[in-house]
């Protein structure tokens, strides 16, 4: 068995030593012990340059299997059995989402020291983009359409899920500031249960920022917003989460993967989230970094399977300037209070939170947002 080296990605699209330390061939045969019909692991044939968890694919004489490791602060066994739950219900209905393993305790996730694992199936297809950035846009217009197509049907298959919203704000894609009348006291009223985030904001003009950031987008979205239906979203639809048949342009999605973000949102928070991953270069931000034909492609896809009218995108014009806004302020908390990275915490606020935010003032910014309203 073995432990190849590997550097995860960086923030600034560099590749770095990852947050957490990779699994080993030792701690993965440790856990494989808990699921006797996969046997125990031979080697482990790669491992993930996500950053904010450790993965691999671990080959067994049964099967190959994707592992994750999380941390107990980012992921408790309550957390993740949640996240779980939601991906049973989509496959229920037919989405290509590969399993999760049940251990001998019949239990999808293991709690081990100081970590907690979850175990699942290999996915099918090809991972076309596994070692894209997340911030890369998508370089396909016909894979863009398909992705769309995807995501509206896992909205049809999410319509009917009831749950409480995830019991957690780190590293979770959720909507609850830019849906409050006043998101700036909404996150006042957090902070107490958010002790990480408060330390970190304590040095900060927050109040200020935030209301400068959300600008006329919140004033604009907001009452719209509080009106769309609730629903689970994916909340991180890059294309590096999807599999595919094949190399091809015509290649069909075979696997959809990762709902590490998923939450209780809007069906527009996920289409504009989408948009904000695949259609936007946020690690060259020149002339050229819009992409409004992989948003319009994105749209295009979406709307075969669910229906958008001129009203949804406006709202959904209005939505991408803050899509990012409760997630940027869980990386801040993450960075801060779990790994400790000051450094990381001050990206994720200025860059990340604020600066794109900012961006889409720009002239290539307001030309994204009229290519998504003309969209129609």
């Amino acid at each position: 068995m073995n432990d190849p080296l590997h550097l995860a990605h960086g923030l600034a699209g560099d590749h770095t030593p990852p947050d957490w330390p990779p699994l080993t061939a030792g701690e993965v045969a440790t856990l494989l012990r808990g699921y006797p019909a996969l046997g125990a692991p031979i080697r482990i044939d790669w491992h993930s340059p996500r950053p904010l968890s450790a993965a691999c694919l671990a080959q067994t004489p049964h099967a190959t299997v994707f592992v994750k490791r999380h941390h107990r602060r980012v992921r408790s066994v309550a957390t993740l059995a949640g996240e779980h739950r939601f991906i049973a219900h989509l496959r229920d209905r037919g989405m290509p989402i590969p399993a999760v393993l049940r251990n001998e305790h019949g239990q999808t996730v293991a709690a081990l020291g100081e970590w907690v694992y979850e175990v699942h199936e290999r996915a099918a297809g090809v991972d076309l983009y596994r070692e894209a950035i997340s911030w890369e846009p998508l370089p396909n217009l016909d894979h863009a359409r398909r992705a769309g197509h995807m995501l509206a049907a896992l909205h049809d298959a999410a319509a009917d899920y009831r749950a409480p919203q995830r019991d957690t704000h780190i590293l979770v894609a959720r909507s609850e500031l830019i849906a409050a009348p006043d998101p700036a006291a909404a996150l006042r009223a957090q902070l107490p249960h958010r002790p990480g985030l408060a330390d970190y904001l304590r040095d900060r003009d927050w109040p200020h920022e935030l209301t400068e950031l959300l600008g006329p987008w919140h004033a604009a979205a907001q009452p719209r917003l509080a009106q769309q239906p609730r629903l689970w979203t994916h909340g991180d639809w890059h294309v590096s989460n999807l599999c595919w048949s094949d190399g091809g342009s015509d290649a069909r999605i075979s696997a959809v993967l990762d709902f590490g973000l998923a939450a209780a949102n809007v069906a527009l928070f996920d289409l504009a989230t989408a948009i904000e991953r695949n259609a936007i270069a946020w690690l060259a931000l020149d002339a050229d970094a819009a992409h409004p034909d992989i948003a319009r492609a994105l749209i295009e896809g979406y709307r075969r399977q669910r229906p958008l009218d001129a009203a949804d995108l406006h709202l959904l014009a209005d939505l991408l300037p803050l899509v990012h806004v409760d997630f940027a302020l869980s990386e801040v908390e993450y960075f801060h209070a779990i790994t400790h990275s000051r450094a990381n915490a001050d990206v994720a606020y200025d860059t990340f939170l604020r600066g794109h935010a900012a961006w889409f003032r720009t002239p290539a910014g307001q030309a994204l947002l009229q290519a998504i309203r003309a969209a129609g």
